[in-house]
């Protein structure tokens, strides 16, 4: 994203009158974990990897693993494996395969390990398969350059902040509780692209660097997706495949989500407290600037409108009319449209402001062709169906809740590989049904593994397109990031085994 200093609106500088030393966010500020840092977290050089060098090196592995990895697969019905018909494929190991001018290619006759042009050749291919998300995301971008070029959000967000007297204790709870509904209600997740940058306004104005604006965001968005209250975009795959009504045994996900939820904010506000952010010095500051914005020009409330407007056809065209990546990204470029139309902005103005927003967006749509490109070299060295069978025949002859967390594991190594949660139930939940109902675990509770151990997963893992999105977005480093997470996941990991267990035993 393009630097987040006022944009000039109607020849003047929005917040010009905050002097560079006055605004909150423009010192750096110590903290935690280089949480007040926002001038340090502009560009997380040091030590982190690069992320798309971070996303070459765990494709390198990949590819290591084609070699590593005996070659097998199943049998298919459309994109569903047909339990039971796992087989072993021969695989040639020569080793001038590795450095041949032609990428290797399997059949279920004769698989061979990627080598060197399949792993170059793995890149574009993923960017091309992603390329509907990816021009979603960098129309995302546009449409928030646009409305940001307008100084609707901004003068938005410098009017919630006196309204609130800067308290982000208030503040926090209510955006997270909101994004979390949307996402295990609804299934939001690369919708939320768009509400980082806001939230990045927002935590700078109060002094806390983009690691915050991406916490927010990502900790709501995650918990939400782990509970998966009625998230069509797990469930509908995920409890039909063993024989389950759809969104049927929502009482214990409810829960759930409560209980991780609460945890989520709890964890988010201590880590504001333990930042240089103080509730009496945002409170003098929104004071000193409250005669400033005291109310919203009537182009930016109707710029506002706009927004909300679109945020309400975004539900009801991805609920009701299916819209897809490119029914959204067709979406986002008609609010850019409107929204400089509202906005008043000139044919010249808006197209540079939406490429500048394009721009902003690059490498998070980079980072989702990278994401797939690994999934690809897996699968197509037949690689992918190996580790499936191993993973899941390491869970049987367990006892009941031991098969239930065991299968919550199953589930954590196979999103590492297979992000995609619908991809991930077409091949794992036919195979994991019938393991889990022999060993005792009901087909519920089979369901309540599948979306605890990818949700939980989905909040470290690097092969993760959506989380990288949201941190490059951000411009936060992923090294950065586990540092923040990681002790939440934690304590989410040993309540999510205490769930299953409960689940098992209660007959769930």
């Amino acid at each position: 994203m393009t630097a987040l200093a006022p944009t000039p609106v109607d020849g003047h500088s929005h917040s010009a009158s905050l002097s560079a030393p006055e605004r909150p966010g423009d010192t750096a500020r110590g903290g935690d974990h280089g949480d007040g840092a926002a001038g340090r977290e502009e560009k997380p050089h040091g030590k982190m990897l690069h992320p798309v060098v971070m996303m070459l090196w765990v494709l390198i592995m990949a590819v290591a693993l084609t070699w590593w990895v005996d070659a097998g697969r199943f049998e298919r019905a459309g994109k569903l494996v047909v339990p039971g018909t796992y087989q072993v494929v021969p695989k040639t190991h020569e080793v001038g395969l590795l450095v041949a001018p032609k990428a290797t290619h399997s059949t279920p006759e004769q698989a061979q390990p990627a080598n060197v042009v399949s792993a170059f050749l793995s890149v574009p291919q993923g960017l091309v398969k992603n390329a509907p998300l990816i021009f979603m995301v960098m129309f995302v971008g546009g449409m928030f350059g646009v409305m940001r070029k307008t100084g609707a959000i901004d003068a938005g967000i410098d009017r919630l902040l006196q309204l609130t007297s800067g308290n982000m204790y208030v503040l926090a709870p209510l955006l997270m509780v909101l994004i979390a509904l949307g996402s295990t209600l609804l299934g939001f997740i690369s919708e939320y692209l768009v509400v980082i940058p806001m939230v990045m306004v927002l935590t700078r104005r109060l002094g806390l660097s983009n690691l915050f604006a991406v916490a927010l965001v990502a900790i709501a968005a995650k918990i939400g997706y782990i509970a998966s209250v009625t998230n069509p975009l797990a469930l509908a795959v995920a409890q039909p495949l063993v024989g389950l009504p759809l969104f049927s045994g929502l009482g214990l996900r409810v829960a759930i989500f409560v209980v991780f939820l609460t945890l989520g904010i709890a964890y988010f506000l201590w880590h504001v407290y333990r930042s240089d952010y103080r509730l009496a010095e945002a409170r003098a500051h929104m004071q000193e600037v409250a005669h400033l914005h005291a109310r919203l020009s009537t182009r930016h409330k109707a710029t506002l409108l706009v927004l909300a407007v679109a945020a309400a056809m975004l539900v009801y065209g991805t609920r009701e009319l299916k819209w897809g990546n490119l029914e959204l990204s067709a979406f986002y470029v008609l609010t850019s449209l409107v929204t400089a139309v509202v906005g008043r902005l000139d044919s010249r103005t808006a197209a540079d402001a939406f490429v500048e927003g394009l721009k902003g967006m690059m490498l998070a749509g980079l980072l989702i062709g990278l994401a797939a490109s690994v999934e690809i070299i897996l699968h197509g060295s037949y690689v992918l169906d190996t580790l499936i069978n191993d993973f899941t025949q390491r869970v049987r002859g367990q006892s009941a809740v031991a098969v239930a967390n065991g299968l919550m594991g199953v589930q954590m190594a196979l999103d590492v590989f297979i992000p995609s949660v619908s991809g991930k139930a077409a091949v794992s939940m036919p195979i994991i049904g019938p393991i889990a109902q022999l060993s005792g675990v009901s087909p519920q509770t089979s369901v309540l593994a599948f979306l605890l151990g990818g949700g939980l997963t989905n909040m470290i893992t690097p092969t993760s397109g959506m989380l990288l999105a949201y941190l490059a977005t951000a411009r936060v480093g992923f090294g950065q990031w586990l540092k923040f997470i990681l002790p939440l996941f934690f304590v989410l990991l040993i309540l999510s085994g205490g769930a299953l267990a409960f689940a098992v035993l209660s007959g769930y």
